[in-house]
């Protein structure tokens, strides 16, 4: 699944970069992401913690203000007061954070406002890589880490995306990931991410 994932992202890529009138475009901001726990029909989610995030993408025309925007982006992602496979519980003040290299790739609509800009809301898929897992509690450190019997390094979602865009360039976003892979595999439950983020960029 996880190689049919990045094939199908690589080819949309490839697609968007052979279409004419691409532009070019940098993202970055705050990310406010968070954990969901779930078990059976009881769900939990942690507090928001604070990250950040990097994005640079290009922006290939499919239709009349409708484009395909495939990217490379740095995500901080994690939560708040949450247990993770056997390290000690984090308590109000203790965090769980994480860090993945995304490919998400977004279809875009834009609404013109006239010669000021234009309003886009957009929405896709990605696939994620994690580079970094650490857990903290006051001065607590622990390197959770991916792999056997630890994190899952492959996540994949649905990101969600709205903002305007000024005639210069400039934008302004706003966006939400829906983690859909369980971090943990633990036999009748899951854990997965949660992200809203703000930020600014341009495009050329």
């Amino acid at each position: 699944m996880k190689r049919k994932l990045l094939s199908i992202v690589a080819a949309l890529c490839f697609i968007a970069g052979a279409k004419a009138q691409t532009s070019y475009g940098i993202k970055a901001g705050i990310n406010f992401p968070k954990v969901t726990a779930s078990s059976g029909d009881v769900s939990i989610s942690t507090k928001s913690s604070t990250s950040f995030y990097v994005t640079g993408y290009l922006d290939a025309p499919l239709a009349n203000n409708f484009s395909i925007q495939p990217g490379l982006s740095l995500q901080g992602k994690g939560g708040k007061g949450i247990s993770v496979d056997g390290f000690e519980e984090l308590g109000n003040d203790g965090k769980l954070d994480l860090m993945y290299l995304e490919l998400p790739v977004n279809f875009v609509y834009s609404i013109p406002t006239g010669n000021s800009g234009n309003v886009f809301l957009g929405a896709g898929p990605y696939a994620g890589l994690g580079l970094s897992a650490k857990a903290k509690t006051g001065n607590v450190k622990v390197d959770v880490g991916f792999g056997d019997d630890k994190l899952k390094r492959f996540d994949a979602g649905i990101n969600f995306l709205a903002g305007y865009r000024l005639s210069n360039g400039f934008l302004i976003n706003g966006g939400y990931g829906l983690g859909l892979v369980d971090m943990v595999g633990a036999e009748g439950g899951s854990l997965k991410n949660r992200v809203f983020s703000i930020g600014i960029g341009f495009q050329l």
